[in-house]
C-alpha cells in the first residue's frame, strides 16, 4: 500500500511539473485568449469592443494559438483569474483612480481623457479632446476662418479619418499649406495650447495640459492624406509641391510603404516589375516581409523565381539604408503608375 502511495505521489509530481512547464510557456495574451474562448461569442465580442486594434490583433492571434492547451492548464488559468478577482475589493472598484486606470488601459491616454471629461465632473483634460465627439463638417465650420497653424494642430489631434473628412470641407486654397504645417509640427508649448483652447472656447479650460504636447509630423500628415479621397489627395499634393517639393516627397514616402504592395493585385505587381530595375527590386526585397516577397515570387515563372532568389542571396548582407532607399524608389515608381491608372496602389475610390 505504501509503495502504491509513493508511486501515486511521483505521478502527481510529474504531472505538476508538466503543468508548470506548460504554464510558463503561455503568455499573458494567451491566458486572456483562453478566458475569451470560455466566455462564448456574445460576451467575448462585447469585451473586444473595448480593445484597440493592436490589442485585438494580439488577442486574435493568441486565440488561434491556444487550441492545444491542456485542460489542466485551462483550469489553472481560471483559478488564477478567480484569485485575482477576489483580491479586488468593492471599494477599490469604485474609486476614481481605478476608473481612470481602466479607461486609459482600454482606450489610451488621449481618448480616455475625453471620455473621463464627460462622465466625471471637473476631471476634463485637454479641451481639444472634445472635438473627437464632433461631426467633421461642424469642426470644419468652426475652424475654417482660423489661422492655418491652428487648423494644423486641430487636425493633428483628431483621428486620421476624421481629419481627412474635415480637410475635405475646408477651402481648397488652404489645404496644401495646412498639410505642410501638420507635417512640420513636433511639439506645441503650453502657452500655445492655452491660447488655442481659448480660441476654441471650450467649457473645461481650467485643467489644461501642463507640458508640451507632441503630435503632428510627417507620419501624421501621411496618415491624413492616406484617408483622403483620391482626387482630393492629388489636388493637395500638387499644391504642396509648389510650396515645398521636398516635404511633399517625404510625406509621399510615408503614405504607402513597400509593405503595402502585398495588397496590390497580380496585374499591378506585373506592371510594377516591368517598370523597375531587377537589381533594385532584389535590394528592396532584402528587407521585405515574407508576404510581400511571396507577392512578387507568385508572379514569376518557376525558372525566373529560382534565378531571382539565387541572385538576391548572392548579394549577401545589405545596409539597411540601401534597402530602404531601394524601397522608396520602387514606391515612387509605383505611385507614378498609380497616378497614370496602370495599377491600384490603395486608398482609391471604387464603384
Amino acid at each position: 500500500m505504501a509503495e502504491k502511495e509513493i508511486q501515486l505521489s511521483a505521478a502527481e509530481a510529474e504531472a505538476a511539473e508538466k503543468l508548470r512547464i506548460e504554464m510558463s510557456n503561455i503568455s499573458g495574451a494567451q491566458r486572456a485568449a483562453v478566458l475569451m474562448l470560455l466566455l462564448g461569442e456574445q460576451q467575448a465580442s462585447e469585451i473586444i469592443k473595448f480593445l484597440n486594434p493592436t490589442e485585438v490583433q494580439a488577442l486574435g492571434g493568441a486565440m488561434v494559438a491556444v487550441s492545444d492547451v491542456s485542460q489542466e492548464a485551462v483550469n489553472e488559468i481560471l483559478d488564477d483569474f478567480v484569485a485575482t478577482i477576489k483580491k479586488q475589493s468593492s471599494l477599490g472598484l469604485g474609486t476614481t483612480d481605478y476608473v481612470e486606470k481602466v479607461f486609459k488601459r482600454a482606450l489610451g491616454d488621449d481618448k480616455a481623457a475625453s471620455v473621463l471629461g464627460r462622465i466625471m465632473p471637473g476631471q476634463s483634460t485637454k479641451g481639444l479632446e472634445i472635438l473627437q465627439w464632433m461631426d467633421a463638417r461642424a469642426i470644419a465650420d468652426m475652424i475654417k476662418t482660423e489661422h492655418p497653424q491652428v487648423t494644423a494642430i486641430i487636425l493633428s489631434v483628431l483621428d486620421h479619418q476624421v481629419a481627412a473628412d474635415v480637410l475635405n470641407f475646408l477651402p481648397d486654397e488652404t489645404r496644401p499649406e495646412i498639410i505642410q504645417r501638420v507635417a512640420s509640427l513636433e511639439t506645441v508649448q503650453p502657452s500655445a495650447m492655452q491660447e488655442l483652447e481659448a480660441i476654441m472656447k471650450l467649457q473645461f479650460s481650467n485643467n489644461t495640459s501642463s507640458k508640451s504636447s507632441s503630435f503632428g509630423g510627417i507620419k501624421a500628415a501621411a496618415q491624413i492624406m492616406n484617408s483622403t479621397k483620391t482626387a482630393l489627395e492629388a489636388s493637395i499634393m500638387k499644391g504642396l509641391e509648389k510650396i515645398d517639393a521636398d516635404l511633399m516627397m517625404r510625406i509621399q514616402d510615408n503614405m504607402f510603404t513597400f509593405e503595402n504592395l502585398s495588397a496590390v493585385d497580380n496585374k499591378g505587381i506585373q506592371v510594377l516589375m516591368r517598370a523597375v530595375d531587377n537589381n533594385q527590386l532584389m535590394i528592396a526585397m532584402k528587407g521585405a516581409s515574407e508576404e510581400v516577397k511571396a507577392r512578387f515570387f507568385d508572379n514569376m515563372s518557376e525558372r525566373a523565381r529560382g534565378m531571382f532568389k539565387d541572385e538576391m542571396d548572392a548579394k549577401g548582407l545589405m545596409r539597411l539604408s540601401d534597402v530602404e532607399e531601394a524601397q522608396k524608389q520602387i514606391m515612387r515608381s509605383a505611385r507614378k503608375l498609380s497616378d497614370s491608372g496602370e495599377l491600384v496602389l490603395g486608398g482609391g475610390d471604387f464603384v
